[in-house]
């Protein structure tokens, strides 16, 4: 098997949507994540809207790798969504690499959570997935060479915790993690 210089890659989008437009925003989400999702690389997205009375909203997107990344977001097809949002919302975005997306609001002023919190929330999504692996897939590896049992672990764990288990907990755990009033919550897409 060759080696790959690629990885996923993540990149958010921060939507600041007229008063007013959120409506016709929310169905214009689901026409562009319906679109994207038949994009070759394509690895999911969440959308976000920010509580209250904010009119902001935020996309994280998740592609097989940057390249692919890339073409989606130099494809006529979205070139012409985001031309359909045009006098709705205005878009911003943010490249990551997924690990900063777990614990900070992008376009947000709000203080990361402690350290102490952010071990917790870590632990909590590490400790299961570890236990697992090491009742199933453990003893499946022990005849292996020793440097690929130790592979074993990160491949399986690092897009497990990135593209589900942190999101997910960071999501449950987002009122206890970050000061009252500046909370998120799923938006109508649900993506």
């Amino acid at each position: 098997m060759a080696a790959t210089d690629t990885e996923p890659v993540t990149s958010v989008f921060t939507w600041d949507v007229k008063p007013g437009r959120e409506r016709d925003f929310e169905e214009w989400a689901e026409g562009l994540h319906e679109v994207a999702t038949r994009f070759p690389g394509h690895r999911g997205a969440t959308w976000l809207r920010a509580e209250g009375s904010r009119h902001r909203y935020y996309t994280v997107v998740n592609f097989a790798d940057q390249e692919r990344l890339d073409r989606w977001l130099a494809s006529d097809e979205r070139a012409e969504w985001i031309g359909r949002v045009r006098g709705i919302a205005e878009e911003h975005r943010q490249d990551t690499t997924g690990m900063e997306t777990w614990f900070s609001l992008p376009g947000e002023s709000v203080p990361p959570p402690s350290k102490l919190k952010m071990i917790v929330v870590t632990f909590c999504a590490v400790y299961p997935i570890a236990l697992l692996l090491q009742a199933f897939v453990t003893p499946l590896t022990e005849a292996w060479p020793l440097p690929v049992r130790a592979l074993t672990f990160p491949v399986l764990v690092i897009p497990v915790l990135t593209l589900f288990v942190m999101p997910a907990l960071s999501r449950a755990f987002r009122r206890w993690l970050y000061p009252v009033g500046r909370s998120h919550r799923p938006a109508k897409p649900g993506r």
